[in-house]
């Protein structure tokens, strides 16, 4: 197994201080609640290292750029 990457050690001490803050209390929709957190500051910093270009951007994320598109969208990033 490969040492965890400062995002992944970022994204499992945020969960631990979620479960924690439950105290208790049943979680739920945990994916989407991460991937949602995670995805907008992901998609600002790729665009902003591109200098707005949504083709090279869509090139780093490994997505094509109407799926880049639509999620800039969905983020209010356009």
């Amino acid at each position: 197994m490969s040492p965890k990457n400062e995002i992944s050690l970022c994204v499992s001490a945020a969960l631990e201080r979620y479960f924690a803050d439950l105290n208790g209390e049943k979680p739920a929709g945990i994916y989407d609640m991460v991937i949602r957190e995670v995805e907008k500051p992901m998609l600002q910093s790729v665009m902003q290292q591109t200098g707005g270009n949504q083709t090279q951007a869509a090139d780093i994320l490994g997505i094509t750029r109407n799926t880049l598109r639509r999620k800039l969208t969905e983020h209010g990033l356009l």
